[in-house]
């Protein structure tokens, strides 16, 4: 097959599936000026190559040729029009985008009610638009995604140890860099949206319990935690311990604060490390570990205490909240947003955002039990990293 006649047929056919799609408007051919460098080909030889592999899909059924002169073959062909997507893609060796999809409805339908953002996958294919730089031939990927995330929940041990992600990757695939190659889908799966923002790789292992390296909780205040081999108070402004050796505490805070930004939760240490306050940093989403430890503490601080929340005014920060949320709900507290409000926000650091990124911390908002910090973030139309306030 002429390799320049089999890169053009190529573009014929993604054509043929932009029409498909309502993407393109125009019927799919292949005009002069696509044609340009065959019809100024100089070599005779190289001009029948092209030809005959033209008229070999013909053949097929797949397109139509339109030549400059009555008698075939004494000049060029002028214009190619797409009969038979199929018989094109066939001839090609190549797979239908109708089969693709069929094909990936078919194996997602058994994990699309647990994943529902599968049904949007799909629907970007249909309209021949990547997600995550994943085409319509990448099913698998997203069913190995699905492995990886039901594995690391049905296997996170009672005391919620994190495990190591090369380890996990060798256990599900036999394959130790398996699981690094498909944060993409993973990402998109735990998000439950095609169109948030890619997160750090470490973000999104972290959030089902897997990490290259173990990072240790930061906490801070005037607090005295009971950890596995000693009672202490914490040492100024912070200290770092590892999630799975803190029992819970020894002492009353008057207060407990996640903060998600490390900055903020560096800032905050410095200036309440005195304070019968414990400040817990989050890391960006917290882990399965993470998530224990916190409730652990929460089971031994008294109902009415406040639960205070600082994250970003963005999709993910409220993300983040409302799983903090949830872990608050377990332990029988209610936790409550901090300089999470428009109303904080000066308005020179302001960024304003999408209708769908609103929607979506209204969702998480709701998701959180702040459903009316929601609505006046969706009112307000802007978003905020807690740099902005610092």
């Amino acid at each position: 097959m002429d390799a320049r006649a089999r890169q053009l047929l190529d573009k014929l056919l993604r054509d043929g599936d932009r029409a498909d799609a309502g993407v393109r408007s125009r019927r799919a051919a292949l005009t002069r000026s696509n044609l340009a460098a065959y019809r100024s080909e100089k070599s005779l030889q190289a001009k029948e190559l092209f030809e005959v592999t033209m008229q070999a899909a013909r053949a097929e059924g797949a397109i139509h040729l339109v030549w400059d002169n009555p008698q075939e073959g004494n000049g060029f062909i002028e214009r190619v029009e797409l009969v038979n997507p199929r018989a094109l893609a066939e001839f090609l060796g190549c797979t239908p985008l109708a089969d693709l999809l069929a094909d990936a409805s078919g194996r997602f339908a058994p994990h699309v009610e647990r994943f529902p953002v599968l049904n949007d996958v799909l629907q970007r294919w249909a309209q021949l638009r990547t997600v995550r730089k994943l085409s319509p031939d990448s099913a698998q990927e997203w069913l190995d995604a699905v492995k990886v995330i039901d594995s690391a929940r049905d296997e996170v041990p009672a005391d919620a140890i994190s495990v190591p992600i090369r380890e996990a990757s060798y256990r599900i695939f036999k394959d130790s860099k398996r699981v690094e190659k498909l944060v993409g889908p993973v990402d998109v799966l735990l998000c439950g949206s095609v169109e948030a923002a890619p997160r750090d790789q470490a973000e999104v292992w972290k959030e089902i319990g897997l990490f290259r390296e173990e990072q240790p909780a930061l906490l801070a205040g005037n607090v005295v935690v009971k950890r596995e081999r000693v009672t202490a108070c914490l040492d100024a402004p912070y200290g770092g311990l590892p999630t799975r050796t803190v029992l819970g505490l020894a002492s009353v805070p008057r207060q407990v604060m996640t903060i998600e930004n490390l900055t903020t939760f560096h800032s905050e240490a410095r200036r309440r490390c005195a304070e019968d306050v414990l400040l817990i940093f989050t890391a960006g989403t917290p882990s399965p570990s993470w998530r224990a430890m916190y409730g652990r503490i929460l089971q031994d601080v008294p109902k009415g205490t406040p639960i205070l929340h600082w994250g970003d005014v963005d999709e993910g920060g409220f993300r983040i909240a409302s799983t903090l949320a949830q872990c608050a709900r377990d332990s029988g507290h209610a936790l409550q947003p901090w300089k999470m409000h428009p109303d904080d926000v000066p308005a020179d650091v302001r960024c304003e955002a999408t209708p769908y990124v609103l929607e979506r911390i209204r969702h998480f908002a709701a998701a959180a039990g702040w459903a009316e910090l929601g609505e006046a973030v969706l009112e307000a139309g802007f978003t905020l990293e807690q740099e902005g306030l610092a």
